[in-house]
């Protein structure tokens, strides 16, 4: 008898849940939508949000605003998305930088990587290492081999970053452990004031994307690419060797994207939700002809459990990769 109640309660809690989903999925979303991006207006994370928002408004049947709240590495906006009612209506626009790395150098961020999950892509940014004019380098191998040089005569090379703990940052620890040779770690509050730095000669080399404004930079002789850090030579910098042409640096391949977080409470049905509409913004020829002119890749939309398997895959990695380098949380 027990047994029998105890299966129709289980079937009848099944029943009602199935209910709550297939109603909020009806009635989501109910109110504004809003589209939170971790970074000041005017940032690269800005303009992808600002080149869709209008679009997925129209999927979704209501209005969908950007707002911009930096601070902490992205973790004061991710931490307004936890905070919020897990019911779709808060979007975090984010990637490893924020939700991955950001906890782990931060000692004031308390949330986990595993407390949002990620609804769909939208952006994957090439990243380039950029350098001052006179730094004596033009391939990975010249550059590991001058970097060597640099430590053993007591002046190591420097390297800029957007702060400690940041993608740019990792990155350049790890390339240091990469090439055997200890590197100066130079932070900036942002990818401007490093990138200047750079032109000035002040500091050696800094991993980052770009897009056309930095391509220009280059073409006007105020900086220099030593390799893209992707698999095989980029467009826009295609006189330029990847990292896989060196023998130095051929497994350096890293490239920083964006995607779409709620909290990993939120109901099914609203993730399915969203995750529909997120997808054929993601197929918006305007929208992949806005971004693919600032250099940005959007990538087809991917089911539900590739995403799920991608992030933890990019969870580990990155875990790893700081435990390797010892980042310590301050």
């Amino acid at each position: 008898m027990y047994t029998i109640l105890n299966r129709r309660a289980v079937l009848a809690a099944t029943a009602a849940m199935l209910t709550v989903g297939s109603a909020l999925a009806q009635s989501f979303p109910n109110k504004t939508v809003s589209l939170v991006v971790p970074y000041p207006a005017g940032g690269v994370s800005d303009v992808i949000a600002r080149s869709l928002n209008t679009v997925l408004a129209k999927q979704l049947g209501q209005p969908v605003i950007v707002e911009n709240i930096a601070g902490a590495s992205g973790g004061i906006a991710a931490q307004k998305v936890l905070q919020a009612p897990g019911d779709g209506h808060l979007i975090f626009q984010g990637g490893p930088n924020e939700l991955i790395l950001a906890p782990l150098a931060n000692s004031a961020i308390k949330y986990r990587s595993e407390d949002f999950r990620l609804v769909q892509m939208i952006a994957v940014n090439p990243l380039a290492m950029f350098a001052r004019n006179g730094l004596p380098v033009s391939n990975g191998d010249e550059l590991a081999a001058y970097a060597r040089k640099a430590a053993a005569e007591g002046k190591p090379l420097t390297f800029a970053s957007v702060g400690a703990g940041s993608l740019y940052h990792v990155l350049g620890e790890q390339l240091s452990k990469v090439v055997g040779a200890p590197m100066t770690h130079v932070p900036y509050k942002g990818i401007a004031p490093a990138q200047q730095d750079v032109m000035a000669g002040l500091v050696d080399i800094f991993i980052s994307p770009y897009g056309k404004s930095q391509v220009q930079m280059v073409e006007q002789g105020r900086m220099k690419v030593v390799v893209t850090l992707s698999a095989e030579r980029q467009e826009m910098l295609k006189t330029y060797p990847s990292v896989t042409e060196s023998k130095a640096l051929k497994d350096f391949v890293f490239s920083t994207w964006s995607g779409y977080f709620v909290r990993k409470d939120t109901p099914e049905a609203v993730v399915q939700a969203l995750h529909k509409a997120l997808g054929e913004v993601a197929n918006d020829a305007g929208v992949r002809a806005a971004l693919e002119a600032q250099a940005i890749t959007v990538p087809r939309p991917q089911a539900l459990p590739a995403l799920d398997r991608l992030y933890a895959e990019g969870i580990a990695r990155y875990r790893s990769i700081a435990s390797g380098i010892n980042l310590q949380a301050q």
